[in-house]
């Protein structure tokens, strides 16, 4: 991605937008020479409706549960019993998630991660959301932030939603439906977008600064 001309194209869209980003920390999010799907997802789950801090709690004890070992392996994750995992912190319905996770990573429902980096978006959301567990959201995630797809546009998310309310002075936050029209003046670059708008919600001194 030509991040000079993204910012050139969001910076000419409108004086609200072109102010944001010049107070803003720079969108830097480069393109994944590589990506391990099953460990990504496996994260992405343990992190659904948590804070950041408890989540990491909790998938470091699933973590432990395989010591010595760098990476997830689904085959030995789907042998794990439920009650060592549920025992790690994680609920039933996170517990379920992982195993299909697993499962589906065994039979190629979930793509390699060079099979993944080959593909497009909408291939990818796709294939991702038959995991049980996994909605559209997580997938665009993964897409914006592992995979640094230049054209994500989450308009689900309720912090893009904010931000862009923010950013233009609006009382009321968009509707994804009305998201999705006005974000058009945005493509190819909406991930530089909803950047932006996540940032908008961050405190002024967090604007330049802040590590997330």
């Amino acid at each position: 991605m030509n991040h000079h001309h993204a910012h050139k194209l969001l910076t000419a869209s409108h004086p609200q937008m072109a102010d944001l980003i010049a107070r803003s920390r720079r969108y830097n999010i480069t393109p994944a020479v590589s990506i391990r799907p099953f460990d990504a997802l496996a994260e992405s789950i343990a992190y659904q409706q948590l804070s950041g801090k408890a989540a990491a709690t909790i998938f470091g004890r699933v973590r432990a549960l395989y010591p010595k070992r760098k990476w997830l392996d689904p085959e030995q994750l789907l042998a794990t019993p439920d009650q060592a995992l549920r025992a790690a912190g994680l609920s039933r319905a996170k517990t379920a998630a992982l195993k299909d996770l697993a499962a589906k990573t065994i039979d190629g429902t979930v793509p390699t991660g060079r099979a993944l980096i080959r593909m497009s978006d909408d291939e990818i959301i796709t294939r991702l959301t038959a995991v049980r567990g996994i909605g559209r959201w997580t997938v665009e995630m993964l897409l914006l932030f592992d995979l640094g797809r230049p054209d994500v546009w989450p308009v689900d998310d309720y912090g893009v939603r904010k931000g862009f309310a923010k950013t233009f002075g609006r009382r009321k936050l968009p509707t994804p439906k009305q998201l999705m029209k006005l974000g058009e003046k945005w493509r190819p670059y909406r991930s530089v977008a909803a950047w932006y708008f996540w940032r908008a919600l961050d405190k002024p001194k967090e604007l330049k600064n802040s590590k997330s």
